[in-house]
């Protein structure tokens, strides 16, 4: 079993010899067992620091470098023009604190989420045109990730249910049931 044991940097100019392909959900973890994209066994074993972005590099406690890629799975794609319904639309899912994918083609915005009924709604109320599929979910790593320009902690204490994670910037966990329930407290453990 090859153990993965470090970022590479985005400027490493490494080559993979092998991927493994994982939804949104795994890549969110630094430590977890999983089969590459040719068979092989691999375990991660990560400090616990940002999500594993597609594409992004790891190195085996051997020196090969594996790409991690982000799996097809199911998602929610919010099309709206761009512009001001494409930031309201921004706004409203945004405010909710979930993980979201943006994006925009030639005069249309979208907005990806994980399905949920509620936010769904919600994206339809304010226009937005929704397609079920599978494809990669890759979310915005959030104004306190790594990379960002962004380069102190933050300390705050809100009353909400979700948790953040920090060690090298910020993973982010969100617990989804809080807002399918209607609480709209969250806690941020630093």
């Amino acid at each position: 079993m090859w153990k993965l044991i470090e970022r590479l940097e985005a400027t490493s100019d490494a080559v993979a010899v092998d991927s493994v392909t994982l939804p949104f959900e795994l890549r969110m973890r630094g430590r977890l067992k999983a089969v590459s994209d040719s068979g092989r066994e691999i375990g991660l074993f990560l400090d616990r620091g940002p999500v594993l972005r597609d594409g992004a590099l790891l190195r085996a406690e051997t020196g090969e470098v594996v790409e991690i890629r982000a799996a097809a799975e199911p998602i929610v794609t919010a099309s709206i023009p761009s512009g001001l319904a494409l930031a309201r639309l921004c706004y409203h899912l945004g405010n909710r604190h979930v993980q979201l994918a943006l994006g925009e083609d030639e005069e249309t915005g979208w907005v990806r989420f994980p399905p949920d009924h509620v936010l769904e709604a919600l994206a339809a109320r304010l226009g937005a045109t929704l397609e079920r599929h599978k494809a990669p979910f890759d979310p915005e790593p959030g104004a306190y990730a790594e990379g960002l320009g962004h380069g102190h902690g933050h300390g705050h204490d809100h009353d909400h249910d979700h948790h953040h994670g920090s060690a090298e910037g910020h993973a982010r966990v969100y617990d989804f049931q809080h807002h399918r329930s209607g609480r709209h407290g969250h806690k941020h453990e630093h």
